[in-house]
């Protein structure tokens, strides 16, 4: 009888512990994409890391060494970043949601500014961030509820590591070491309105189409600089309209240029200039420029910023043009906010600020509009910077602003006594709703990261797509690919941006323990049952004797 209660309570507790407990080894394999890597003006960015062979952490724990810190991105901010270097941890992961409109905008901004942070210097710890999934939630839910016990007594700590615990190991494997990618090549699209008569002024309007982010293969910048691109499209197609009767065409030749590599120092519009200014027998370049509009930045906000590397004098064509873009806003959109930010360029420096710098350097004048006031602002360079984060009303607003502007200053509207709301832009010319939606979703519909846009199939087909708009609409289009010296490479970028990572889901080391020590002593009851059986037998009969008298 005392063997059936031993073998009963055994079974038991067995029966306990299994069922609150998840299957003793389990493993989940899923895509996670490194935080990018690249050499640029001698300075190393992003991680040096690949590999990750860790137990998975919850931000809270008091111990993060050799652990792989599992955050979502409400958990990371600068502080814990470097925390987790500090303390030798594994790895970090992120988690990212896949409605990025259900974040607040407090922890939005928070998590930019860390993400800005984090690429300013190289790390040797592995980051990898990876969309969010049931799995990896119950992982994150796992261990942030661990982490939560550290207040108990040091006995439920221990117990429930023993008993309920679930453990969490996550493997990135590499058999081959991280490379340099020295092959990589930017592409610039230019394409050309020409104007009616000879020897006539060039107004350059352009914007970078590449974005930028933690990790490359999530990086679709809506905002930065999708938003620039969509415009400058809008006007080509506008433009086109007004250029293509010689009675509307007016006498300035308008060309139109997307430049790559906007987020790495602006290197596609160096190259491209130096292409037009010192190899190229002929360019519009090479004449009078009035001035160079860049796009940058200007599908939210209600302020618009006119960054300029000098102020511009009075009677220039510049300064013509800024005076009519602030009688567009005043006339039309009262609300907007203009202003002229004035930055000099720092020749110690080996980085400009803003696309029209590249102008500005080889004495041509040019100036950025973007809502963005600081040019070291978080939002140009985000894995949040996605479609959530685009006011469509905004976006078209400041195209009309800027297409308003261009068509008062190269017709003369202002001095022929135009009215100061008269509108160019209207009906047939009217920004189309739904052409600035398809242009922008289009955009991103994938990561536009620059050492992926020569590289994969769907990427080279947007840089394809871009150009087949251009031929549309413009005259004299060209495709200009310039390919990085291997010798002397401007930007060098590492492979492995994407990884396969298992993770697996298993009782801890104590938990084996534990039940190790319920077996042992089960039989070891069973083993002293056996040995004095006939001792246990006597003391049992004589008790039910006894109470039976």
């Amino acid at each position: 009888m005392l063997l059936s209660v031993a073998v009963a309570v055994l079974l038991l507790c067995v029966q306990c512990l299994h069922g609150s407990a998840l299957p003793a080894v389990s493993s989940y394999e899923f895509t996670a994409y490194r935080m990018q890597q690249y050499n640029m003006a001698q300075q190393k960015h992003g991680c040096r890391g690949a590999i990750v062979v860790a137990e998975a952490r919850s931000a809270d724990e008091p111990s993060l060494t050799r652990r792989c810190v599992i955050m979502k991105v409400s958990d990371f901010t600068t502080e814990r970043y470097f925390e987790a270097q500090r303390q030798n941890a594994a790895a970090v992961l992120i988690l990212l949601p896949k409605n990025i409109s259900g974040i607040c905008h407090d922890t939005l901004q928070s998590f930019m500014v860390s993400e800005s942070e984090a690429l300013q210097k190289e790390t040797l710890m592995p980051v990898y961030v990876a969309p969010e999934d049931e799995q990896l939630l119950y992982m994150y839910e796992e261990v942030k509820q661990a982490a939560a016990t550290r207040t108990s007594s040091i006995f439920v700590r221990v117990l429930r590591s023993m008993v309920t615990a679930t453990a969490f190991q996550i493997f990135v494997s590499n058999n081959v070491a991280i490379k340099a990618v020295t092959d990589n090549s930017i592409v610039t699209l230019e394409g050309v309105l020409p104007g009616a008569g000879e020897d006539i002024p060039t107004i350059v309007i352009t914007a970078h189409y590449d974005s930028y982010g933690l990790a490359p293969w999530l990086s679709y910048g809506a905002d930065s600089n999708g938003s620039g691109v969509t415009i400058l499209l809008e006007l080509a197609r506008l433009f086109q309209k007004l250029y293509s009767s010689s009675s509307t065409r007016p006498q300035y030749h308008l060309m139109f240029s997307l430049t790559g590599g906007g987020k790495y120092n602006f290197q596609g519009t160096k190259r491209w200039i130096e292409e037009n200014l010192d190899h190229a027998e002929s360019s519009l370049l090479h004449d009078n420029v009035a001035f160079v509009l860049c796009l940058d930045t200007l599908a939210n906000g209600d302020e618009l910023y006119m960054h300029v590397s000098r102020p511009p004098k009075p009677d220039t064509p510049m300064h013509s043009f800024i005076q009519h873009l602030e009688e567009v806003v005043s006339s039309r959109f009262p609300w907007v906010k203009v202003g002229l930010v004035h930055k000099k360029i720092n020749l110690v420096e080996s980085t400009v600020a803003w696309e029209h710098e590249r102008y500005s350097l080889r004495r041509i004048l040019g100036f950025t509009l973007s809502h963005l006031e600081d040019p070291k602002s978080e939002l140009r360079g985000s894995i949040l910077d996605t479609m959530s984060q685009v006011d469509f009303r905004k976006l078209k607003r400041n195209g009309i602003i800027i297409a308003e502007a261009l068509a008062r200053y190269m017709y003369n509207l202002s001095d022929k006594g135009s009215p100061k709301d008269v509108q160019v832009f209207k009906g047939q010319l009217d920004f189309q709703d739904s052409r600035i939606s398809s242009l922008l979703s289009f955009l991103t519909s994938i990561p536009r990261a620059t050492q992926l846009l020569d590289k994969e199939p769907s990427h080279i087909l947007l840089v394809n797509s871009l150009e087949h708009e251009f031929k549309r609409y413009l005259q004299q289009v060209y495709r200009h690919t310039f390919r990085q010296d291997k010798r002397d490479p401007d930007i060098t970028f590492f492979d492995q941006m994407n990884q396969p990572v298992v993770m697996y889901r298993v009782k801890p080391a104590a938990f084996d323990l534990f039940l190790g020590g319920c077996i042992a002593a089960y039989l070891g009851i069973v083993y002293y049952g056996i040995q004095n059986f006939g001792f246990l037998y006597t003391k049992l009969k004589a008790a039910v004797k006894s109470k039976q008298q």
